[in-house]
């Protein structure tokens, strides 16, 4: 019976060994052994790597550090950087890494990921603040070079993708030689105006609006007034023009009529003369009179007597 025990109780602890003894080490992430607070290393001297799968250990000697080996997200929180004209803006950005020196990584931060994103992101805040304070609010918000005037190039080079491209060349020597990671891109989510910067730009937009506006409106009344002086000068020429036109046809509608007459006295003088005298004795009674006084030795009643 104490044999049975004895038995049973020498498979238990082969058990707990081999449990003890074997790790796995799951997919996207690597593995390092620990024996003492110390990397475990292999014969050449070289870090003992665990690739996912399983593995084993010496049990309650070494530990497993088990490192995810797959690009991490730091997001940044919204901080406040000066500009070049001391105005505050308010940027959130992120960054990807991944470790790429697990040793380093392990041994900098001593195999925490909080840690290595603190350091990480002290140096992209770093970098960032740098570049910031040498550009304004416009070349940043708007993203393009400024010219004299402070207004966007056409064509400019984005200043969020320099910046950007900078931070990443600045810091990521130094991320990969102290922390052990490779920082594989970094970017810039959101700019924005703290609020009393916000209302003093909102403000100055609104009064270069209101100021544009005011040169247009200025220029429409220029050239409506332009516009409406050819007109009258187009009116009063065109006036004069059909006046002298007019002019020429009643004179030449006045010869016409001149010669007819003519004519026609020639034709009959008698005749003519007698309806001259018609249209004369009507012309003085169109006023409702019906008497006429004349001397009698006047021609003008002639047809009278």
């Amino acid at each position: 019976m104490k044999n049975l025990n004895t038995i049973i109780i020498g498979l238990l602890v082969l058990a707990v060994l081999a449990y003890q003894s074997i790790f796995v080490v799951p997919e996207g992430q690597k593995a390092l052994l620990t024996r003492f607070a110390k990397v475990v290393r292999n014969g050449d001297g070289a870090v003992s790597l665990y690739e996912p799968g399983a593995g084993l250990k010496i049990p309650f000697v070494d530990k497993v550090m088990y490192l995810d080996a797959r690009v991490q997200t730091l997001n940044s929180t919204a901080d406040r950087f000066v500009t070049s004209e001391k105005k505050d803006l308010i940027i959130d950005s992120y960054v990807k890494w991944k470790i790429i020196d697990f040793e380093k990584f392990y041994t900098a931060n001593q195999g925490s990921f909080l840690m290595a994103e603190d350091r990480l992101r002290d140096k992209i805040t770093t970098s960032l603040r740098s570049q910031i304070a040498l550009l304004n609010i416009r070349e940043i918000v708007a993203g393009k070079s400024s010219n004299e005037e402070g207004q966007p190039e056409e064509g400019g080079s984005s200043k969020r993708e320099q910046i950007m491209q900078n931070t990443l060349t600045i810091t990521g020597p130094g991320a990969e030689k102290d922390l052990g990671i490779r920082i594989v891109d970094v970017r810039i989510m959101k700019i924005e105006l703290p609020g009393e910067v916000s209302s003093s730009i909102y403000q100055r937009m609104r009064a270069e609006r209101e100021a544009v506006a005011r040169l247009h409106r200025s220029q429409g009344r220029q050239e409506a007034e332009a516009i409406r002086a050819k007109a009258d000068r187009l009116a009063v020429v065109k006036i004069a023009e059909a006046e002298r036109q007019a002019e020429i046809i009643r004179g030449t509608g006045d010869a016409s009529a001149t010669k007819i007459y003519a004519d026609a006295y020639s034709k009959n003088p008698e005749f003519f003369d007698f309806l001259r005298s018609m249209d004369a004795y009507g012309n003085s009674m169109t006023n409702g009179g019906n008497v006429i006084v004349t001397d009698s030795k006047n021609e003008f009643l002639k047809y009278f007597r």
